[in-house]
């Protein structure tokens, strides 16, 4: 299974970015899809996630900035990032559960990561 992520740059505070982010291969089902992410000198956090059935979940430094949705015909997660401040700066990465088979178990999967960087 590979995650590609997109639409990270570089963008002026109080700006908008969308990232988005595309799960392939062999996959039965995407159980959540989320997005970390990891400042400098920082641990990777957890941005947002959402289930197959729609719930979202939010670091509550995004609550009301941030808003997370998928796709689960196209296998795709995104993130529609407004208002954003010079400490959203980070890599982020797009992370998803998946269920290879109807058998197996899910694994968590990574993408490479995509550099968004808020300038005041």
């Amino acid at each position: 299974v590979q995650l590609q992520a997109s639409g990270g740059g570089l963008v002026q505070v109080g700006g908008s970015l969308r990232l988005s982010c595309a799960a392939s291969g062999k996959i039965f089902s995407i159980v959540v899809m989320g997005w970390y992410r990891q400042a400098p000198g920082k641990q990777r956090e957890l941005v947002a996630t959402i289930t197959s059935g729609g719930v979202t979940n939010y670091v509550d430094s995004v609550k009301g900035r941030f808003t997370i949705s998928r796709d689960n015909a196209k296998d795709m997660v995104y993130l529609q990032m407004n208002s954003l401040q010079p400490e959203d700066t980070a890599i982020y990465y797009c992370n998803s559960r998946v269920r290879r088979s109807v058998i197996s178990g899910a694994i968590d999967y990574w993408g490479e990561g995509t550099q968004v960087t808020v300038s005041s």
